[in-house]
């Protein structure tokens, strides 16, 4: 139910800011402000000084930056299976591929966060749920932080092809 009233406040609060003025010089600022910052994720301070995400394309606060990571059209299966054995050993306790859990499902998480933002919460949990509203966000709704399993950076990525087998 919370939810579903979060995604009507979202819907009606992004009608509102898109209807509000059409004047080009507020859409020139508006557009150099987003080129400003590295994620391009938007928040909206609502009562208890909660903040839900209304528009979102984020990278994520880490070393990873917007177009560092190269998908292939194939997936790597030979990668995927890699991923596949470091994420169930590393992630299967908290995370299940077919229901949310302690943590979300990685199932369809390429629909739902870019590729640079999912590697950046692998290899840097602490630094995004300071730091990145999505991640401060996913904190809120399940209580539990991510823990660092200190993955490099190649089984993360290993990881990512995986999940995009789900």
């Amino acid at each position: 139910m919370k939810n579903v009233l979060k995604l009507i406040l979202m819907v009606f609060l992004t009608s509102t800011i898109v209807s509000c003025g059409s004047d080009d010089s507020k859409k020139a600022d508006a557009k150099k402000n987003d080129e400003k910052s590295n994620t391009q994720s938007k928040s909206v301070e609502i009562q208890n000084s909660d903040k839900i995400d209304v528009v979102g394309i984020s990278y994520g606060v880490g070393e990873i930056k917007k177009g560092d990571v190269k998908l292939d059209d194939q997936i790597n299966k030979s990668m995927a299976n890699k991923g596949k054995a470091v994420f169930n050993k590393m992630c299967s306790a908290c995370h299940k591929v077919d229901k949310k859990y302690i943590g979300p499902s990685p199932k369809g998480i390429l629909a739902r966060r870019t590729t640079e933002w999912v590697m950046n919460m692998i290899l840097n949990p602490e630094k995004m749920i300071k730091e990145d509203a999505i991640a401060v966000s996913l904190l809120k709704e399940y209580g539990t932080p991510m823990t660092n399993q200190h993955v490099t950076k190649d089984e993360a990525r290993q990881m990512l092809e995986y999940f995009r087998t789900l």
